[in-house]
């Protein structure tokens, strides 16, 4: 990994630290959602100009800015470290790298054709997320 030069941590430190600050990060909510039924609690930035949370008053809702963001090494990548790559046959599964993919079997792939991918995967030692 060359962050890890970069930056003098491993993987697993990192992973340990985006833990860390996920748990300090607020959740953040439409302005007003809890106001109209036909609002959303997802987010969207506020544009008026009269608004309240696009002029950070305090308690009216954090706004996403570039410090919540996650470690650049480890971004992208799940709880275990791994990317995960989409796969709907095993041809697929030969473009994977064992050290750093793991294979997610599409919903859409039938009973026959998983199994398949799943002999592919124990015979290669490459790590799936979705067995059945």
């Amino acid at each position: 990994m060359s962050n890890e030069k970069a930056t003098g941590k491993t993987k697993e430190e990192l992973l340990a630290i985006r833990r860390k600050m996920k748990k300090r990060k607020p959740s953040f909510l439409r302005q007003e959602w809890w106001c109209k039924k036909t609002l959303d609690r997802n987010w969207r930035k506020p544009r008026g100009i009269h608004s309240k949370q696009r002029e950070h008053e305090v308690a009216r809702g954090a706004l996403p800015r570039v410090g919540y963001g996650s470690p650049a090494a480890v971004r992208g990548l799940n709880r275990m470290g791994y990317r995960e790559v989409l796969v709907r046959n095993t041809k697929d599964m030969e473009k994977l790298n064992r050290k750093d993919d793991m294979a997610v079997i599409a919903g859409t792939v039938g009973k026959r054709k998983r199994f398949a991918i799943m002999e592919f995967a124990v015979k290669n030692n490459i790590k799936v997320a979705n067995k059945k």
